[in-house]
This record gives C-alpha cells, structure tokens and sequence, in this order.
C-alpha cells in the first residue's frame, strides 16, 4: 500500500521548500516503511523507516543515530511531526502533517497490527537471503 505524504524541507535559513513522501508498507517487511521523497532527482531519494519509530515520534521524541522523529506543533497551531534524517551527504529537517502520518500508520495497522510483525517474518527466506549476499561459503 502506499500514500502520499506532504511535507515541507526546511533549510538551514528556515525557508521551507513544499515536497511529496511517497509512503509505501508491505507486509512482507512487516517492521519497515519505504519513503521516497520526491525532491526533483528522477528517482527520488528513499529512506527505510521502522514503523515503530514513527508511530512512537508521533507522541514523544524518538530515535537515536541517523533518524529523529518528535511531535511539535507549528505556527498555525498545528499539530505536525518533526523528521531529522542525517547522512554522510547532509541533513534534513521535514514537517509532515501528525494526521496524515497517523492515517497512513492506522492504514498499515489494519494489514498487520503493531506487535504481530514477527508472526510474518519469513525467516528461511531471510536466511537463504543472509547466506545469498554473504558470498561463498568457506
């Protein structure tokens, strides 16, 4: 399944750049959220979120290395969710709106309900994929 997601990237002056998150879920990892941001480049640029972290950065303050996720309000007095990517390449700050985070997030509760992901886990799959990308065996 996936959403559309709009945000706004603020810059480090406080300008605000209007951009889309293409949010996608699929049970078949079930821990993970796909995002693709769609900044002008062809394919985007994608970021693999645990959906636990988002869900929890909607209420509190979340995430360690990388990903920071915390609810605020803005100055409209609406109620959005502050998303801090870091990478080698940069950093980014985006507001997305807390309703359309929740809507997409109650979307993917109804495929697999927080807590039962491990149950869709195919581990043998993971497994021969573990075995697959370690090269040969010695």
């Amino acid at each position: 399944m996936t959403h559309a997601l709009p945000l706004r990237l603020i810059d480090g002056t406080g300008a605000a750049l209007r951009l889309t998150a293409e949010l996608r879920y699929d049970a078949a990892d079930p821990y993970a959220v796909d995002a693709v941001f769609h900044t002008g480049e062809p394919r985007g640029v994608r970021w693999v979120f645990a959906r636990e972290l988002l869900s929890e950065g909607l209420f509190r303050p979340t995430g360690e290395g990388d990903v920071h996720v915390s609810p605020l309000v803005d100055e409209n007095g609406r109620a959005i969710v502050l998303i801090e990517l870091r990478s080698p390449d940069g950093e980014a700050v985006l507001h997305a709106p807390a309703e359309g985070l929740a809507t997409f997030l109650q979307s993917t509760y109804s495929i697999i309900s927080p807590g039962e992901e491990s149950g869709h886990v195919d581990l043998d799959l993971l497994v021969e994929e573990l075995r697959r990308s370690s090269g040969p065996a010695l």
